[in-house]
C-alpha cells in the first residue's frame, strides 16, 4: 500500500479507445492530516519518441499529421513532431524502430535511450521513452506514411536542425515531446568537446591464456578506434600503456604476480585522465572495474558507438 494513499473507489467512465477511471481516494497531506479527493485519469498506455539526427549534415527528420484533440484548443489540428507511438507492451527501443519504419519509411539499427517522463502527470498515466538515433538518406526503404487502416495520414519532413529550433520560437513546432527531444540536441551540441575516451573490453577474459585468443580481443577494441577518431574523440586503450609498464617491471606472462599488481593500477590511473568510456564486448571483470570507477568519478560510460556525440571542437 502507498504511504500516502486510501483508496475508497475506482469507477470507470469509459474503456472504448482507452482507459477513463474516476477514483476517490484519501490522500495525506505533508503536515500529516487526511484528505479526501477525487481525481480522474487517462491509461491510454506507454509510449516511445525518437529524434533522428544527420549528424554530417546537421538535419533531423520529424513527421506533420493531423490531430483531432487540438482542433478544440484553437489550432488547425496539425502537428509537427518526432515519431513517436504506444508501445502496446513491446520493448521500447524495438518498439521506437518499427514506429520510425512505419511512419517515415527509414529502418534504422541503433537508438540510444535519453529519459523516461511523464508527459501529461496530472490527469495521463502515459510514461514516454525518449530515444535519440542517427539517420542517412541511404536508410530509407520507402515513402512511409503511417498505417492507413489506423487513420494515420503521415507527412515526413526533413529540416536543418537549426530551422527545427527556429521553428520552436515562432510557434511552428508546438509539441511538448518534440520540443524537448530538439531542445536536448541543442544543449548536447553546446556542450559537446572532443573528449579522450577509454575503451573498456575483454582482454585476458575467455582466452584461458591463449595468445592468439588475446591478441583477437585486442584486436576487437582497437576496431573502435576509428569510428572514435571520426566523431573527433580521443580513444585509448588501457592496454596501450599498462603494458609497456607490466614488462618492465618483469613480468613474464599474461596473468602473472608482476601482471596482477601493476596492469590494473595503471589502467585506473589512464581512467583519471580520461573524460568517458566505451565499454564493449562480453564478461570482463576488469573491464566492468573501468566502467565502475568511471561512473564513481561522475565520468559518462558509453554502451554503443551510437551514444557517443560528434564533438564540435575538434580539427
Amino acid at each position: 500500500m502507498h504511504p500516502h494513499l486510501r483508496i475508497h473507489q475506482v469507477q470507470t467512465l469509459s474503456n472504448d479507445w482507452f482507459l477513463l477511471q474516476k477514483t476517490t481516494f484519501d490522500y495525506r497531506r505533508r503536515d500529516g492530516r487526511w484528505q479526501t479527493l477525487t481525481r480522474e485519469t487517462y491509461d491510454r498506455g506507454h509510449g516511445a519518441v525518437i529524434l533522428l539526427h544527420d549528424p554530417e549534415r546537421q538535419t533531423v527528420l520529424l513527421t506533420r499529421q493531423f490531430r483531432y484533440p487540438c482542433v478544440s484548443a484553437s489550432h488547425d489540428g496539425w502537428l509537427i513532431e518526432a515519431p513517436a507511438g504506444l508501445l502496446d507492451g513491446a520493448d521500447p527501443a524495438a518498439r521506437i524502430r518499427a514506429e520510425v519504419e512505419e511512419e517515415t519509411g527509414y529502418r534504422i539499427d541503433q537508438v540510444r535511450k535519453l529519459m523516461e517522463v511523464f508527459m501529461s502527470p496530472g490527469s495521463v498515466t502515459e510514461r514516454l521513452h525518449f530515444f535519440y538515433g542517427h539517420y542517412t538518406p541511404t536508410q530509407r526503404l520507402h515513402a512511409g506514411g503511417g498505417i492507413a487502416a489506423e487513420g494515420e495520414d503521415i507527412e515526413t519532413l526533413e529540416l536543418p536542425l537549426a530551422t527545427a529550433l527556429a521553428m520552436i520560437d515562432s510557434g511552428e513546432i508546438a509539441d511538448a515531446k518534440t520540443i524537448v527531444l530538439l531542445q536536448w540536441l541543442a544543449r548536447e551540441q553546446a556542450r559537446a568537446r572532443s573528449q579522450m575516451i577509454l575503451i573498456a573490453g575483454p582482454y585476458l577474459s575467455g582466452t584461458g591464456g591463449d595468445p592468439a585468443r588475446i591478441a583477437a580481443n585486442l584486436a576487437a577494441m582497437e576496431a573502435w578506434v576509428l569510428p572514435l577518431y571520426e566523431r573527433g574523440h580521443v580513444p585509448v586503450l588501457g592496454e596501450w600503456l599498462a603494458l609497456p609498464v607490466v614488462h618492465a617491471a618483469g613480468s613474464r606472462q599474461h596473468g602473472d604476480a608482476v601482471y596482477a599488481a601493476h596492469f590494473h593500477r595503471h589502467a585506473l590511473r589512464l581512467l583519471a585522465h580520461c573524460d568517458a568510456v566505451l565499454r564493449i564486448g562480453g564478461p570482463s571483470e576488469g573491464a566492468d572495474l573501468m566502467v565502475d570507477r568511471a561512473r564513481a568519478r561522475g565520468l559518462t560510460v558509453y554502451d554503443s558507438l551510437a551514444a557517443v556525440p560528434y564533438a564540435s571542437d575538434s580539427d
